[in-house]
């Protein structure tokens, strides 16, 4: 029996996510003041330092402190599921490996914080005239995008009809 190469090596897309994440957050707590908006696009975009005990959109943050080892537990069994997914996923297979490497990133650079900070680091806040997107960071992004990508490419992505159907 021959082996097929697997998509584990989209892991380290997984690293990048996690550096780039890790290194976005640790300048924002260097350089801005904790819920003090700081102007990028006037009128769309700030950079605005924020801290989330709870998961998206602050859910759970006002829980009593077990949200902080349910999120981290949750984010280790999925980051196992999605690794355990890659590895059974042909390493050409760019549309599964690409959006479970960014869930995989994001979700690992999220746990870093909780599990050395006790909250999630925020810094983006996207916003228009009174409305305001939740502050979130490159990780959620990351998460976002990969389970867009992954629900897309399910839905749109299928195999061409074979030939002469």
């Amino acid at each position: 029996m021959a082996v097929r190469p697997n998509a584990l090596p989209w892991l380290w897309l997984s690293a990048a996510v996690i550096a780039l994440d890790q290194l976005t957050k640790w300048l924002a707590l260097a350089a801005l003041q904790p819920y003090m908006p700081h102007a990028v696009i006037p009128g769309l975009l700030n950079w605005t330092l924020a801290f989330n005990t709870g998961a998206a959109f602050s859910f759970l943050a006002e829980a009593d402190g077990w949200q902080r080892w349910f999120f981290a537990a949750l984010a280790v069994i999925v980051s196992a599921v999605l690794a355990a997914w890659l590895a059974r996923t042909a390493r050409r297979d760019w549309r599964s490996a690409l959006p479970l490497a960014l869930v995989v990133g994001g979700a690992l650079g999220n746990l870093i914080d909780r599990l050395r900070l006790g909250h999630v680091v925020d810094f983006i806040q996207v916003y228009w005239q009174q409305w305001a997107w939740p502050a979130f960071n490159l990780a959620d992004s990351a998460i976002s995008v990969g389970a867009v990508l992954l629900i897309a490419f399910g839905l749109f992505g299928g195999k061409a009809a074979p030939a002469g159907r």
